[in-house]
């Protein structure tokens, strides 16, 4: 196995791990500040009792998100030296910026959520979770700038020593994939907190536990859980269109498109032969051609167009993708399920969805994973899209064995945590909204 390769995998496993703890943080201080909201309007302990259980597992969340988000910072300056000497002084700023003005924003007010119910007015206690709620959305919105600035790099120039420098922060932070892609995250976060909650007032509620704040936790996560998977097929739309404008290898690639050709058809599964350069499986006539830009007959462009060694690996981005979206259509189905079994007075009833619930909380990870994949992969081989390949980037002193024991002690201490997380996690669900 080559060093490359390891230190990818090494790189992939670490950004996976640390992904669960942010796709949770951003929804869990949403539900936090509409509970909070709620009681300070109607000043019903219901409200407050949900606000302080939630910020109980934001705090666990938090501290997991930030110890693994660590790791991934040295990793730049390690496995990836060449990479960061190419791009320092683009990163630089970006990661300057989320720890500045986003991470110690949302830390400190974090320790107000958690240690402050008593020791100051319940209007800085709501102040304290609106800061919180900013402050998480401005560090995911200045992490996915550094993300969609590799895919989409604007606001640069090349030295003629070969650094990439900063000429213009506003373009940089401002790329034609920053806006669209931060929604799409965003949406992602918003609907796995939605379904978490959902889940866990759900086994409250069938159960019989914490009676009426496990029903209006219930109601809160139930409502988010039927509009988040819509707003997110959205942004999830909004975002096909602008990887076909401006990486339209990664699209033909999420599609399984080989020939250039108008009316394309959408696949919704299938699998890629690679080397025959063929696609088999269930497809819609045309819909991927409407869905562009609502022509039956648009252009969209193939992977022909392009030469094998920029192609990335099809199959497996085309897998990844469409296993995200088979996920997202599944929220949806069950989301609209549950705002109608709400609407109609039948949701703290139905044993069977209530049942099911729980279940789902494990689904939007695998969509966030497997749509990272997608994105991340479908990059390749470029680490950054057109500008520097991810085989030049790699630190060329870092051994085969070095890569191995730090992979191998990587998995042993984040089995250990997450271990640690479920177990914490699960006590503090069983202990739930408590007098």
């Amino acid at each position: 196995m080559s060093t490359l390769l390891l230190a990818r995998i090494q790189f992939a496993f670490t950004v996976g791990f640390h992904f669960l703890f942010p796709a949770m943080t951003l929804g869990t201080t949403l539900v936090i500040l509409i509970s909070e909201t709620l009681f300070l309007i109607k000043k019903d302990e219901t409200y407050r009792k949900i606000t302080d259980f939630l910020a109980r597992l934001l705090g666990l969340i938090f501290v997991l998100g930030a110890a693994t988000g660590v790791t991934m910072e040295f990793s730049f300056g390690t496995n990836w030296s060449n990479y960061s000497r190419a791009v320092g002084d683009v990163f630089g700023p970006l990661l300057a910026a989320e720890g500045v003005i986003a991470f110690f924003l949302e830390s400190v007010f974090i320790g107000v959520l958690l240690f402050g119910r008593r020791r100051v007015s319940p209007g800085m206690y709501w102040w304290s979770a609106l800061l919180v709620f900013i402050g998480g959305h401005l560090s995911a919105f200045w992490i996915v700038v550094a993300n969609s600035w590799m895919q989409t790099p604007a606001g640069y120039e090349i030295t003629a020593a070969g650094k990439i420098v900063l000429t213009d922060f506003t373009r940089a932070v401002f790329n034609p994939s920053t806006l669209v892609r931060f929604s799409h995250t965003v949406m992602a976060s918003w609907m796995t907190c939605a379904i978490m909650v959902a889940g866990i007032a759900g086994y409250y509620v069938r159960k019989g536990l914490h009676g009426q704040r496990a029903r209006t936790m219930l109601q809160i996560g139930i409502i988010l859980f039927a509009l988040t998977p819509l707003l997110q097929l959205e942004t999830g739309h909004l975002h096909a269109i602008q990887v076909i404008d401006t990486q339209p290898e990664k699209a033909a690639a999420l599609e399984g498109i080989y020939a250039t050709a108008k009316g394309v058809p959408l696949y919704l599964a299938g699998w890629v032969d690679e080397e025959k350069e063929k696609i088999s499986g269930i497809y819609i006539p045309k819909l991927a051609s409407f869905l562009y830009d609502f022509d039956l007959d648009s252009e969209i462009k193939g992977l022909k167009e392009f030469p094998r060694e920029n192609r990335p690996p099809v199959n497996l981005v085309f897998q990844a993708y469409h296993a995200m979206v088979a996920v997202g259509m599944l929220a949806i189905a069950l989301g609209l399920l549950g705002g109608y079994l709400l609407w109609t007075g039948k949701l703290y009833e139905t044993k069977a969805y209530l049942f099911l619930l729980p279940f789902l909380i494990p689904l939007p990870h695998l969509a966030h994973e497997t749509g990272w994949m997608a994105a991340e992969v479908g990059r390749q081989p470029w680490i950054i899209y057109k500008l520097m390949k991810t085989a030049d980037a790699a630190s060329v002193v870092v051994s085969t064995g070095n890569l191995l024991f730090s992979l191998a002690l990587f998995s042993l201490v984040y089995s250990l945590l997450f271990v640690m997380f479920v177990r914490l996690f699960w006590k503090i669900v069983k202990e739930g909204p408590a007098q």
